[in-house]
């Protein structure tokens, strides 16, 4: 695949990753922890907005692993 249109691809998947990973996260916070404190709502949301990075990351690399020419 063409570096260029290997990056386009990873941007999209990365931006529409996200958005679904934050709404996903946003709802089952909400129906799970409507009764809950407000200590278990914040590590709750602190855990779910640092887990996103993992796949992200794993994006990132896809998009730059083909972008170095092998010599």
């Amino acid at each position: 695949m063409v570096p260029s249109f290997r990056k386009f691809v990873g941007m999209v998947l990365l931006v529409v990753f996200v958005v679904i990973y934050a709404l996903v996260a946003m709802v089952i916070g909400d129906i799970t922890l409507q009764n809950a404190s407000s200590v278990v709502r914040l590590i709750y949301f602190a855990i779910a907005g640092l887990i996103w990075v993992v796949p992200a990351g794993a994006i990132i690399w896809w998009m730059e692993k083909g972008g170095k020419n092998r010599t």
